[in-house]
């Protein structure tokens, strides 16, 4: 392997490269871009360009691309050349500020929910400065926004800008109000731990489940599946070994900082943990950690699975949304310090995130609602679909001591004695981790655990910045002008803590009784994408993003319409995949065997067998399954066309309601008949040979 230091950030046109390639005034003005999100000058535009296009074509490249987040839920990228031509009928290599800051692409087949006609083509890709341009295949990715023509939100990235900037304001405004002068700007931290699935290619290459939906639609377990626990934290195989070694070193070059790869607790997953960044930064490495991790795993033969859900029986891929707060004079604002009882301003903060997560638990929902994290959320995976807010036992006192007015006593971080001498004694936390609570306090941040492993994590990012910000900026109004500031503190404190309570929960989230109790508190238990999605475009919602200049309310219901949209497609391509999977391989398999059983049979009864019970027994059975097989799947099919002229909510709940029920009871009559099936005849891969291929 390559010098790391020499190597990590090697591929990106970074804060070194721009000092050393830029004029001076241009680099300082770029660097206050950064730093201090002060507005672009346009005049950099052009040094910054040249720059960016010499230190591009040095490094082998021959083209360009705007690379953004459209509505699709993946990136997308337009390439162009840097030639030109020259008067001698050659071409020369260039790249002006105009290109750089604006794109044009074709914007009539990204989703627009309605905002949009598709005769209405033309849409903008503008240049995101504060997030540095990189290098991938000999060309030059220049992280951009994109927006229509006529200037409505049409990507993932610019809301999440727009929520930085708010909640940056309105923070410093606080932190001013507390007596912090010197803090000019405030920023939210991300680390996405991502998880995922390895498996080989030739298995992939045989199920078309896999091919056209990302998950497996029918499929018996394997006799072992994770039961054991002895693939999480296992020791790595040497294949996926080496496909960790590459992704960790194309990464690197890439400017991720990969931390952190283990085994995850199902047979074949995986998980990368990354150093945490400045949210869109942190957005972009993660979209780019995708789609590395699927192209890396091409070149061992290998396909990377992002999908939420793609076994039956075994854990989900999630992603843990590690979020924080720091100041740009490098304080970070859930930090506890030692004396959390003394420390109003984290008080002031928590007190406000509390309220937000409370107040828009139905916003933090919907964010990571989809088709393919359905099937995690409450199934013992996964945080449940309740979203609540676990503090754990330190700051749960913490909060109960304010909220009652009684003494505060901290356990403090106690020595952890092995009792071997030649291990080191060490000091544990204050508090124990809870893996089942959504939304957890894990000391100087909060890990929102719900998201799903294919989700672009700018959505509950802007969503989480927006809700908080606007919390703060209620604060702001209350401590205005007060004539005691730490009473008006500490009085705001406790109002707000006893009022929002209901939604800090640190027990088994897993549990029946929880549900109950939930229920009880009057917090959501939203089951499914549909009914979460429902509540996008409820006044309090809307009237939230606008008031915030997050989005308007066209830009709201446009995406409300395109998640509901996008939600029917994939199940109505899952139900139509699981009907040809039905049609042309398994009935015709079934039948194939069931043929050669009864010849088997008289064969042995020609011969004079005294019994042929084994072979009519397997004959009985199978056939009796197979009729029920063919009866459900044409009930799947009339199912399907019966979702002609629906639209919207009523269609994303038609498919959740009738569609998905009855794919559910079509696949438990599929696999029962694999297990009876002799794999000489079975036409798919099973999940041993998948899940231990590799």
């Amino acid at each position: 392997m390559a010098n790391v230091p020499e190597l990590f950030g090697s591929m990106v046109f970074n804060d070194r490269k721009m000092e050393e390639r830029l004029p001076h005034a241009v680099y300082k003005a770029l660097k206050r871009t950064i730093s201090n999100g002060e507005p672009l000058d346009p005049s950099v535009a052009n040094a910054v360009a040249n720059a960016m296009k010499e230190w591009a074509v040095e490094m082998g490249c021959t083209h360009y691309t705007h690379w953004f987040q459209p509505m699709t839920g993946i990136t997308a990228e337009k390439h162009d050349s840097f030639i030109y031509p020259s008067s001698d009928g050659q071409v020369i290599m260039e790249f002006s500020g105009k290109e750089l800051i604006k794109g044009e692409p074709d914007a009539s087949s990204f989703p627009s929910g309605g905002i949009r006609a598709t005769f209405e083509a033309r849409g903008y890709t503008t240049w995101d400065p504060t997030s540095p341009a990189f290098i991938r295949d000999k060309t030059l990715y220049i992280p951009t926004a994109f927006c229509s023509y006529t200037g409505e939100v049409l990507d993932k990235k610019t809301p999440l800008l727009r929520s930085m900037e708010k909640l940056s304001n309105v923070a410093v405004e606080l932190l001013h109000i507390l007596g912090k002068e010197d803090v000019a700007r405030v920023t939210t931290t991300v680390g996405p731990e991502q998880e995922y699935f390895l498996i080989d290619k030739e298995m992939y290459d045989q199920r078309p489940d896999l091919i056209y939906t990302g998950r497996t639609l029918f499929g018996a377990p394997a006799p072992k599946g994770q039961e054991l626990a002895d693939h999480y934290f296992g020791s790595i195989k040497t294949r996926v070994a080496a496909f960790m070694a590459d992704l960790d070193e194309e990464l690197w070059k890439l400017g991720v900082m990969a931390k952190t790869k283990h085994n995850e607790v199902a047979p074949s997953q995986h998980e990368l943990a990354p150093i945490f960044a400045t949210s869109n930064i942190a957005t972009d490495h993660n979209e780019l950690t995708m789609e590395v991790m699927k192209k890396t795993a091409e070149k061992h033969g290998l396909v990377c699975l992002l999908h939420e859900k793609p076994f039956a029986g075994v854990n989900g891929s999630g992603k843990h949304n590690n979020w924080s707060l720091s100041t740009n004079t490098g304080e970070n604002l859930l930090d506890p310090g030692k004396k959390p009882e003394e420390n109003l301003q984290f008080q002031l903060f928590l007190a406000a995130i509390v309220k937000a997560v409370h107040e828009y638990q139905d916003l933090l929902r919907l964010t990571v609602a989809s088709a393919g994290n359905d099937h995690r959320l409450g199934a013992n995976e996964a945080p449940p679909a309740i979203i609540s807010m676990y503090l754990g036992d330190d700051l749960g006192a913490l909060v109960d001591s304010i909220i009652n007015g009684t003494e505060y006593h901290s356990a403090g971080k106690i020595n952890m004695l092995t009792g071997v001498d030649v291990l080191a004694d060490f000091r544990k936390d204050t508090s124990d981790r809870n893996r089942t609570s959504p939304f957890a306090f894990t000391g100087n941040k909060f890990e929102f655990r719900a998201l799903g492993s294919s989700l672009n994590i700018a959505c509950p990012n802007y969503m989480l910045n927006t809700m908080v910000a606007d919390e703060l900026a209620q604060f702001i109004e209350e401590l205005k002008g007060a004539d005691d500031l730490d009473a008006a503190i500490k009085a705001l404190v406790k109002k707000t803590l006893t009022e929002h309570q209901n939604i800090i929960f640190n027990g088994d989230n897993y549990s029946d009784e929880w549900v109950e109790e939930a229920e009880r508190r009057g917090l959501l238990n939203l089951r499914s994408m549909p009914e979460a999605m429902a509540h996008y475009v409820d006044k309090k919602n809307i009237d939230l993003f606008v008031r915030n200049g997050i989005v308007s309310e066209a830009e709201i219901y446009a995406r409300y319409e395109i998640e509901l949209e996008s939600y029917s497609k994939q199940l109505h391509i899952e139900a139509l995949t699981m009907i040809d999977m039905a049609e042309k391989n398994i009935t015709p398999a079934v039948i194939e065997f069931v043929n050669s059983l009864t010849d088997a049979a008289l064969s042995k009864k020609a011969l004079g067998a005294y019994s042929v019970y084994a072979e009519t027994t397997l004959v009985s059975e199978l056939s009796e399954k197979l009729e029920a097989f063919v009866k459900k799947t044409e009930e799947l099919k009339a199912a399907v066309d019966g979702a002609a002229g629906l639209e919207g909510l009523e269609l994303a709940m038609y498919y959740r309601e009738k569609v998905f029920a009855l794919m559910n009871e079509l696949r438990v009559l599929g696999d029962a008949m694999e297990r009876k099936t002799s794999e000489k005849y079975w036409p798919y891969p099973s999940y041993g040979e998948i899940l231990f291929g590799v």
